[in-house]
C-alpha cells in the first residue's frame, strides 16, 4: 500500500525518473497530437520536467529511447537492462512516466513523500508507475523481456503480471499526460491556475489575475524575461505619478488609472518567472524596490501637487510622512526578510517571522498587498487624491512601527525560549 508519510519524515534518496516518448501521430481530425517536443507556455514538455523534477528534489532523470537522444538535462538509455545497470546504488524508488506528462513541482514533491511499502509498486493507471527499491529488479527484469516494454500500458501489464495489483496513489496526486490537443488547453489553463497565490488580496485574486495571467500567457512563448517585466510596470507606474501633479480630476484619474496598470502588470514577473522556472534572488530584489519606488513618486506627486493648489507648504509635510513611512517600512521588510535568504524562488513571502496563525503578523501581511490602490481611482474621480494620500500618511508609518514592534515581540519570544532551554 501506499501512504504520504509524517511532515518531517526525511526520504532516504532522491527519486529517479525514467521518462518513456511518445510518437506525434494525427488525430482523426487531422491534428498532430503532442510529443514530449511539444512547447506549452514557452517550454516544451520534457523541458518542463527537467526543470520541475529538479526543483522537486529529483535525481537522475532517464530518457528510454533506442533511435534518438533525450532532451537536455536527461540520461539517453536504449532499453531497460542499461537502466538496471545505471541506477545509483541508493535509489529507492523509480517513478516512470509518459514523456507527455504535465510536470509541476507540487505533485511531483507530494509523490517524492509517498511511502511506497518495499514489495510494493505503486500506480495511476495511464498515467504514473512508481516502484519502490526492493521490486526495482524483478521489475526491471519483466520491463526488458521480449523486446522490452516502450509505453506506460505495456509497463503496467507487466508489472501487474509480475508483481501483482499496484497499491494506489493519494487522491492528491492528479498529474495530467498530455495526449490530444484538447488537452494542450487543459494544461495550460492548469498550467495557469497554479500561478494564483493563496497570498493575493480579494481584488488580485477576482480582478488582476484575470488579466495579468492572459498577458503573461502570451508572453510566455517569446524572450521576454521576468525582470523586463519588472522595469516595465515600474515604469509605468512612475510614468502615472506626474498626473497627480494635477488639481483636475480627469489628469489625477488618469494618474490612478496608469496606478492601477502598474499593479497589474506588476503581477506578470512573477507569473512568468514561476511558469518558465526564471525566479531569482535579482529579480525578487527588483521587483520589491521597484514597487517602493513607484509608491513613493505618487505619494510625491501627490503632496506636490496639493501644495501647489492650496499655496501652501504644509501638504509636503503629509507627504513626507507617507515616504517616510514607505521607505521605512520597506527597508526593515528587505534587512530582515529579504536580505537574509539565498537561492531562487519566492523571495517575499511574509512581511515578518510570526507564525502563519500569528494575528498582528497576518493583519499586517493583509495590509501589505495592493488592494488598497483599487481606492485611488474612485478618489481621483473626484479630484480627490489627497484623501489616499492622508490615509498613506497615517497608514505607513504605523504599519512601520507595528513592523518594529513585532520584531522586538519575536526576539523576547525567542529570548525566552532560549533561557528556558
Amino acid at each position: 500500500m501506499s501512504q504520504v508519510e509524517e511532515p518531517g519524515t526525511a526520504i532516504p534518496a532522491a527519486p529517479i525518473l525514467v521518462l518513456l516518448p511518445t510518437a506525434a501521430s494525427v488525430d482523426a481530425s487531422g491534428r498532430q497530437t503532442p510529443d514530449g517536443e511539444t512547447s506549452l507556455l514557452g517550454l516544451t514538455l520534457t523541458g518542463r520536467t527537467v526543470l520541475a523534477a529538479g526543483r522537486a528534489g529529483y535525481g537522475q532523470i532517464f530518457f528510454l529511447a533506442q533511435d534518438r537522444s533525450g532532451p537536455p538535462g536527461t540520461t539517453t538509455i536504449p532499453d531497460w537492462s542499461r537502466l538496471a545497470r545505471a541506477l545509483p546504488s541508493q535509489a529507492t524508488r523509480l517513478v516512470i512516466a509518459p514523456a507527455t506528462i504535465l510536470s509541476e513541482t507540487g505533485w511531483l514533491k507530494r509523490l517524492a513523500a509517498t511511502q511506497i511499502e518495499p514489495t510494493d509498486w505503486a500506480a495511476i493507471p495511464g498515467r504514473i508507475v512508481v516502484l519502490a527499491a526492493p521490486a526495482m529488479p524483478a521489475a526491471l527484469a519483466a520491463l526488458q523481456a521480449d523486446g522490452g516494454a516502450l509505453d506506460l500500458t505495456a509497463v503496467q501489464d507487466r508489472l501487474d503480471r509480475r508483481l501483482g495489483s499496484a497499491a494506489p496513489i493519494p487522491s492528491d496526486i492528479g498529474p495530467l499526460v498530455v495526449a490530444t490537443p484538447q488537452d494542450m488547453r487543459v494544461a495550460e489553463q492548469r498550467l495557469l491556475r497554479g500561478l494564483v497565490k493563496d497570498t493575493d488580496g480579494f481584488m488580485a485574486r477576482h480582478f488582476d489575475r484575470h488579466i495579468s495571467l492572459q498577458i503573461s500567457r502570451r508572453l510566455a512563448p517569446t524572450a521576454v524575461k521576468p525582470t523586463q517585466i519588472s522595469v516595465l510596470s515600474a515604469a509605468i507606474g512612475v510614468c502615472g505619478a506626474p498626473f497627480f501633479l494635477s488639481a483636475h480630476w480627469y489628469w489625477q484619474l488618469v494618474g490612478a488609472l496608469l496606478f492601477l496598470l502598474h499593479s497589474i502588470v506588476d503581477g506578470c514577473d512573477g507569473e512568468l518567472a514561476r511558469l518558465k522556472f526564471q525566479e531569482s534572488r535579482y529579480g525578487g530584489i527588483l521587483d520589491f524596490w521597484g514597487d517602493n519606488v513607484v509608491h513613493v513618486a505618487i505619494f510625491g506627486c501627490i503632496a506636490i501637487g496639493w501644495a501647489l493648489s492650496a499655496d501652501a507648504s504644509w501638504p509636503l509635510w503629509i507627504g513626507a510622512a507617507a515616504i517616510a513611512g514607505t521607505l521605512g517600512s520597506a527597508g526593515f521588510v528587505y534587512w530582515r526578510q529579504l536580505r537574509p535568504k539565498e537561492g531562487s524562488g519566492p523571495l517575499f513571502t511574509s512581511v515578518s517571522s510570526a507564525p502563519a496563525d500569528d494575528q498582528l503578523g497576518g493583519m499586517l501581511d493583509a495590509a501589505s498587498r495592493r488592494d488598497f490602490i483599487y481606492v485611488v481611482p474612485i478618489f481621483a474621480l473626484f479630484a480627490k487624491s489627497n484623501w489616499f494620500l492622508v490615509l498613506a500618511a497615517v497608514g505607513a508609518p504605523v504599519f512601520f512601527l507595528l513592523l518594529i514592534f513585532l520584531a522586538l515581540r519575536e526576539r523576547l519570544q525567542s529570548g525566552a525560549v532560549t533561557s528556558a532551554s
